[in-house]
């Protein structure tokens, strides 16, 4: 096999690969929640804005999807999720928030990769936003880089 076809396979994006490789995307973008986050004292005195990206690459179930939302990963589930999850208290750090995420989407056995990033909205004024952006899959067994997925763009 050429190298070309090597790299052309490995960027080719989940979503795009057909049923080669039974996968699809749900995502979530600019969901925009306050919450109670940070490490210096005067961010425990009130919430703060955070806005939440996600992407989960999903197996496809065998069966039928026969336009029933119980046979697909939901993303109003996910973001109640998200919402309760941030809503249970002080949370220190951004990287501790998109782990957690991380762990409520991999949850689902149909998730196989899911990227969250997580950015406090207030923090500078030249600043859009400050944050982290990580990548978590489930357990394959197989060396990382023979997973089906895209590579991070930064």
């Amino acid at each position: 096999m050429s190298i070309t076809r090597i790299l052309a396979d490995r960027l080719t994006a989940p979503e795009n690969a057909g049923g080669r490789r039974g996968l699809y995307r749900v995502f979530v973008r600019d969901l925009i929640l306050s919450c109670s986050i940070g490490v210096h004292a005067h961010e425990h005195e009130a919430p703060q804005r955070v806005k939440i990206d996600l992407s989960m690459w999903v197996r496809k179930s065998p069966a039928a999807i026969d336009d029933d939302i119980a046979n697909v990963v939901s993303y109003e589930d996910v973001v109640s999720g998200i919402e309760r999850l941030l809503g249970q208290g002080h949370i220190k750090l951004v990287e501790t928030a998109a782990e957690r995420i991380a762990d409520l989407c991999l949850a689902d056995r149909r998730c196989a990769k899911v990227r969250v990033k997580v950015e406090k909205l207030d923090v500078y004024t030249n600043a859009a936003g400050v944050g982290v952006e990580i990548e978590r899959s489930r357990d394959t067994g197989a060396p990382p880089e023979t997973l089906p997925f895209p590579p991070t763009q930064g």
